[in-house]
C-alpha cells in the first residue's frame, strides 16, 4: 500500500494461537495485530455487523443497494400490529367515529411521515448514522439530549409494541394460556435473534416479513365483510369536543408516523452515494404511508364493530386490542385456523421493534464518546433486556400507555425536526453546505447552543398545548381539552432557534 493512501483495516479475522486477531497496517505500511474483544470475536463468529457509528464509506457500500431494501424494510416495519392498534385509539379513547378517525389517519400520517423520508436521503449522501447527522443539524450538546430521549423511546416503543402482542398471545389457547410475561420474553428473544446481526441481516428480515402480517390484515377484512358488524359511526362527539378528539388522536398518529425520524439515515448509509435522491425520497413515502395507513383503518374499522357485536366488545373490555383481534379471528370463527393467524400476527411485532433495537446502539454511542467502545451488540442486548422489564407491569395498562407515549414521542420529535430542518435549509442551504470531513471533530461542529435553546422553548410549548392523564397544559384547557403538544413544540422550537442561531453564528463561527 503506498504512504499517500489512506489506512484500511482488513476485516478478515484470523487465529492465532486460539486468539481471534485483526491484521491491519499502520501509517507506515508495517502489519499490525490487534486483539479482538470478546463481542467482537462472537460478531466475527456470527458474521454480525461489527460497524458502529463510524462513518460508512463509499468503498464499503452494496453498489446493489437499492431504495427498495429500504423501502421495504418501512413497509414490514410498520404493516403490523401496533399500527392496528393505533387505528382503533380514535373510537375507543377520543370518541370519533371511524370516518373522522379515516381522515384523521391520512392527514397525520402525511405530515408525520414527510421528514422520515427526507432524512432518509442523507444516509446515502453522507454515510452517517441519523445521531452522527445531528452533531451538524442541531449542534453537538443538543445532539446528546436527542441521542439519550431517543435510546430511551426504543426502549419505550419496543414495550408499547410487545404489549399488544403479548395480550394475543394470551388469549390463545384458552384455558391453557400463555402467561404475559412468557409472551413478553418470546417477543424479545425472536428481536434480538434478528436485530444481533445488523444492517444486512435486518435489511434481509424486514423485505419479506410484510408477507404473513398482509395475510393475516387480509383475513381481518373477510371476517369484518362477513360478520356484517362493520359502522362508520359509533358514538361520535360534536362541536367542541370533536375537534379535542380529532386534534388528540392526529397528535397520536403523527407520533407513529414520525417516530422513525431520529432512525431515517441509520437505514441508507449503504446505498451508493449517487443513486437518485428522489427516488429515496418517493419510495420511502410510499413504504411508509401504504402500511400505515391500511392498518391504522382496518384498526379503526375493526372497532366500530363493537358497537354491533357485544363478544367483540366483551373481549375487547377484558383483553383490550389484542382480546378484540382474537374474538375477529377465533371466538364463534375460523377456530384452530384463527388461533393461528392470531399467533402469527402477533409475531408481526418483532419487525416493528428489530429498528428500534438496531438503532438503540447508536445513538447510546453517540451519546457519549466512550460509550462508543462498547460494541453495538452490546447495546442491542441492554435495550431488549430493558425493554422486557418495562413490557411486563406495563401490560396491564396498554391503551393508556400507547396514548401518552405516542403523544411524548410526537413532542419531542417535532422539536427534532423544527432545528434540524431550519438548519439544513436556513442555514446550511442543501446538502451542500455540509463539511463530512469533520465529522467527528467536536472543535468545529456546531456547538448546540442554539439547539439546546430551542430544545428548552419546544419542551415549554409541548406542556403548554398537552393533554395527558397526569397534566393538562393551559392553553390545551382553553380548547376543550385538545392536544396540540407536538404543533406548539415545533412551533416554539422553530421561532426561538432562528433567533438563536445567528446569534451562535456570530459569536462562535460554527
Amino acid at each position: 500500500m503506498s504512504t499517500d493512501q489512506k489506512m484500511v483495516d482488513i476485516e478478515k479475522a484470523s487465529s492465532v494461537d486460539g486468539q481471534d486477531l485483526y491484521m491491519g497496517e499502520s501509517s507506515e505500511g508495517s502489519q499490525t495485530e490487534t486483539k479482538l474483544s470478546f463481542f467482537d470475536s462472537l460478531a466475527s463468529v456470527l458474521h454480525a455487523e461489527k460497524k458502529g457509528i463510524e462513518r460508512v464509506t463509499e468503498e464499503e457500500r452494496d453498489p446493489n443497494e437499492t431504495v427498495f431494501s429500504s423501502a421495504s424494510m418501512w413497509f414490514s416495519a410498520n404493516m403490523v400490529i401496533a399500527s392496528m392498534s393505533l387505528g382503533m385509539l380514535g373510537q375507543s379513547i377520543f370518541g370519533i367515529s371511524f370516518w373522522q378517525s379515516f381522515f384523521v389517519i391520512i392527514f397525520f400520517n402525511i405530515i408525520g411521515l414527510i421528514p422520515v423520508a427526507f432524512f432518509s436521503m442523507f444516509g446515502p449522501e453522507f454515510g452517517l448514522r441519523q445521531m452522527i447527522l445531528s452533531r451538524y443539524l442541531t449542534g453537538v450538546v443538543a445532539m446528546r439530549i436527542f441521542a439519550f430521549i431517543t435510546a430511551v423511546a426504543c426502549v419505550g416503543w419496543g414495550a408499547v409494541n410487545i404489549m399488544v402482542s403479548a395480550q394475543l398471545l394470551n388469549t390463545v389457547n384458552r384455558p391453557h394460556n400463555l402467561p404475559p410475561w412468557a409472551g413478553c420474553l418470546i417477543l424479545i428473544i425472536s428481536t434480538i435473534v434478528v436485530s444481533l446481526f445488523g444492517y444486512k441481516v435486518v435489511h434481509l428480515y424486514e423485505k419479506w416479513a410484510w408477507l404473513p402480517n398482509l395475510f393475516v390484515f387480509l383475513v381481518f377484512i373477510a371476517q369484518i365483510a362477513k360478520s356484517g358488524d362493520f359502522t362508520g359511526g359509533g358514538f361520535p362527539n360534536n362541536g367542541q369536543a370533536t375537534i379535542a378528539g380529532v386534534l388528540s388522536f392526529g397528535g397520536t398518529i403523527y407520533g407513529f408516523a414520525t417516530g422513525w425520524t431520529t432512525y431515517a439515515a441509520d437505514y441508507t448509509v449503504y446505498v451508493r452515494h449517487d443513486y437518485p435522491k428522489w427516488k429515496i425520497f418517493v419510495g420511502l413515502s410510499l413504504g411508509l404511508f401504504t402500511p400505515s395507513v391500511f392498518t391504522q383503518v382496518l384498526g379503526a374499522a375493526c372497532y366500530s364493530g363493537v358497537y354491533q357485536n357485544e363478544t367483540w366488545m366483551e373481549y375487547y373490555t377484558e383483553h383490550s386490542a389484542g382480546g378484540l383481534m382474537y374474538a375477529m379471528l377465533s371466538v364463534n370463527a375460523l377456530g384452530g385456523f384463527g388461533q393461528f393467524c392470531s399467533v402469527l400476527l402477533a409475531m408481526s411485532t418483532v419487525a416493528n421493534n428489530i429498528p428500534n433495537m438496531y438503532t438503540i446502539s447508536f445513538c447510546l454511542q453517540s451519546f457519549w464518546s466512550p460509550l462508543s467502545k462498547v460494541p453495538r451488540i452490546v447495546w442491542t442486548l441492554v435495550g431488549n433486556f430493558l425493554t422486557l422489564a418495562i413490557c411486563i407491569p406495563a401490560y396491564y395498562h396498554f391503551e393508556e400507555v400507547m396514548d401518552n407515549f405516542m403523544n411524548l414521542i410526537g413532542y419531542y420529535l417535532a422539536i427534532y425536526e423544527a432545528i434540524s430542518l431550519s438548519e439544513h435549509f436556513i442555514y446550511r442551504r442543501g446538502f451542500k453546505g455540509y463539511d463530512i470531513s469533520i465529522w467527528d471533530d467536536k472543535s468545529k461542529l456546531p456547538i448546540g447552543i442554539a439547539g439546546t435553546i430551542a430544545f428548552c422553548f419546544g419542551v415549554f410549548g409541548a406542556v403548554m398545548g398537552m393533554d395527558q392523564v397526569w397534566y393538562m397544559g393551559e392553553i390545551s384547557k382553553r380548547i376543550s381539552g385538545a392536544d396540540i403538544g407536538f404543533e406548539l413544540s415545533f412551533s416554539f422550537a422553530f421561532v426561538t432557534f432562528n433567533i438563536a442561531r445567528p446569534l451562535e453564528l456570530k459569536y462562535f463561527g460554527r
